[in-house]
């Protein structure tokens, strides 16, 4: 489809009394604001510049474009998405609201139409990529001083940070916005939300007196677990198999090939699985991303270069196989699942050799030594999270500098791991290691130290003699797998490092405390089974859509989701354009008999109304 701007009435032509709830009701189809949405359209709205700091799913998107709708003029949207622009469009003209963009896709025909449409005032939002305004020299640029501007929407607002992983040096030209056009107002939104990236979105966009508005980053309806890491690929499967069988998704690889392996896995189980990275050809990178957002029940496998600005409001699950570097970066990812407020899941395993892997990027980073012992900090924070006995929800809010009480709803709420005193065996590693390197002059990775703990006569012991060591076989009251649980708590916190192209393990400056016995070690137990959120193999999930609906109201709600799929793919449009699954279920359970009555369901606007009622009813209608 083509982003040609349509030449209707704008639908903020009539509004008369409260023109944002106005908007937001007949446009939108809400009959209210969640949070601090109606605080920060009126800043908007009277002129003020804000900066926004929201989660994932909280409705930033409505804090710029019910403004644009107010406010004479166009409504100027800089997004780091070029490949999300067309879906975007979609979805606001779906609603009839007159959206373009302008990006390199584009053929010049089809440019010269959105800039006629913006100069005629005939567009109520534009979007364009930074790059576009060239630093204020560019042909865009110039065709903005020659239009009518709303306001300057800046998306993505953290990639102005400059060792954030999104970083787009075009960012930081978008303050010239304030001082070509003072008397226009600006909202930047992200979903970062730690203060020292907060403090570079005000500084570099300069946005210090902006109004700022800090939103909770609780995503309650999103369940946090973290397992062992235990023949990964196979626990993902039993994930999806048992908790959401049909579901779309989300896994995160570290690297490329790990991400094909996993498609490929997934693909030959009956798990309709894509990849997405940087390695693949743009056009393929394109498609997938087109099916994952047009199709339901599609699994993406994809490395970070996947997820900024997917706007899928049905991701039921967001799975991480290998550790992310930062709880910023986690909490981002993860934020992916369940935009549309439905119970989701955020999974993830974990294990020794990802310890090893993020301290060994971080030994081989570019930068300063002061830049690496920040990116030394987010991982502690990573860490700290993945081996907390108390709530994740908890700790990982106030890492954000956000108080919470526990949620009832992670792993460690559902399913309490205990803490035991680790520090015997603690020194029994560390001494391991000790004696290798002082004694034998030798580094060996952590499978050789629980070898010789366990007594183990294996080829590579009685090639070095390590079976003469006074340590070999004193470890024998663990197994393998809980050693390898004392070695990766004891390199989580920084009692052990990892060393050099193998990764041999060595002792650290906090180590001596422990072998002096003048350091407690206190270490987390796994409990038996994790909780689950299902039943039997097979099993739709608790997060499933139809969850909590009655058997007639779950039927009619897949009756439902088929014809919104069949329409969907008549239009070229993600099924989530024509109506989001919360729609669906309130529909299903509501059962509006007329068009007045299919009117009052939440995210049932005046466009979607009239182009989709009659349908809706008579979907309803039929047995």
């Amino acid at each position: 489809m083509t982003a040609d701007p349509e030449t209707t009435e704008s639908p903020a032509l009539s509004v008369t009394g409260d023109a944002a709830l106005d908007v937001l009701h007949r446009v939108f189809g809400y009959d209210a604001f969640r949070g601090s949405q109606r605080e920060i359209v009126d800043q908007v709205i009277g002129g003020g510049d804000a900066l926004v700091l929201m989660p994932t799913g909280g409705g930033k998107s409505l804090c710029y474009q019910i403004p644009a709708l107010v406010r004479p003029g166009v409504g100027v949207v800089i997004s780091p998405l070029i490949a999300l622009m067309q879906d975007q469009v979609d979805a606001l003209r779906a609603l009839g609201v007159r959206a373009g963009f302008l990006n390199s896709s584009q053929d010049l025909d089809t440019r010269r139409e959105v800039e006629r449409a913006f100069l005629a005032d005939e567009l109520d939002l534009l979007y364009l990529a930074p790059e576009a305004l060239g630093g204020g020299t560019s042909a865009t640029w110039r065709l903005l001083e020659r239009g009518n501007i709303a306001l300057f929407a800046i998306d993505e607002a953290h990639c102005v940070a400059q060792w954030g992983h999104d970083f787009r040096p075009d960012y930081l030209a978008l303050s010239m916005l304030h001082e070509r056009w003072p008397e226009i107002p600006r909202i930047a939104l992200t979903a970062t939300a730690t203060s020292r990236t907060h403090e570079e979105i005000a500084q570099r966009l300069n946005l210090q007196t902006a109004k700022h508005f800090v939103a909770s980053f609780d995503r309650p309806n999103i369940q946090y677990r973290i397992v062992p890491k235990n023949s990964p690929t196979k626990q993902l499967l039993d994930l999806l198999r048992t908790e959401h069988n049909g579901d779309a998704g989300i896994v995160y690889c570290l690297s490329r090939a790990s991400v094909e392996k996993t498609a490929e896995t997934l693909s030959a189980a009956g798990i309709p699985a894509l990849p997405y990275h940087a390695g693949l050809d743009q056009r393929v990178r394109a498609a997938n991303q087109s099916r994952f957002l047009r199709e339901d029940g599609l699994v993406m496998v994809a490395t970070i270069a996947f997820g900024m600005g997917i706007d899928k409001p049905d991701v039921r699950f967001v799975a991480h196989l290998d550790l992310p570097k930062s709880i910023e970066s986690y909490y981002q990812e993860t934020g992916r699942a369940g935009r549309d407020g439905l119970p989701s899941t955020a999974w993830m395993a974990y294990g020794m050799n990802d310890v090893v892997q993020q301290r060994r990027m971080i030994d081989g980073s570019e930068g300063d030594l002061a830049h690496r012992r920040m990116l030394s900090m987010h991982l502690d924070a990573m860490l700290a999270l993945t081996e907390t006995v108390d709530c994740r929800r908890v700790q990982l809010l106030n890492y954000f500098g956000e108080k919470a009480e526990p949620c009832g709803n992670c792993d460690t709420c559902l399913s309490p791991p205990e803490t035991w005193d680790g520090t015997v065996p603690a020194q029994k590693l560390l001494s391991t290691v000790y004696r290798l390197q002082n004694e034998r002059n030798q580094k060996f990775g952590a499978g050789q130290s629980i070898d010789i703990l366990l007594g183990k006569r294996t080829d590579k012991v009685a090639k070095f003699r390590h079976d003469e060591l006074s340590v070999f076989g004193i470890g024998t009251e663990l197994s393998e797998s809980q050693w390898r649980g004392v070695a990766r708590q004891l390199l989580a916190q920084n009692l052990l490092m990892v060393e050099g192209e193998y990764s041999t393990l060595s002792l650290t400056e906090s180590s001596a405390a422990v072998l002096r016995r003048e350091r407690e070690v206190m270490m987390r137990r796994e409990p038996e089974k994790v909780a689950r959120s299902s039943g039997s193999s097979g099993s739709r999930s608790k997060s499933s859509p139809t969850i909590d609906l009655s058997p007639e109201a779950a039927a009619v709600f897949e009756r439902l989701r088929a014809w919104r799929a069949g329409v969907a793919k008549e239009q070229g449009l993600p099924a989530y354009v024509i109506f989001h699954d919360k729609t669906l279920r309130q529909i299903a359970t509501q059962k509006p008999a007329s068009l007045s009555a299919l009117g009052t369901v939440d995210g049932v606007g005046q466009a979607k109304l009239e182009r989709y009622g009659e349908q809706v009813l008579e979907t309803l209608a039929a047995e």
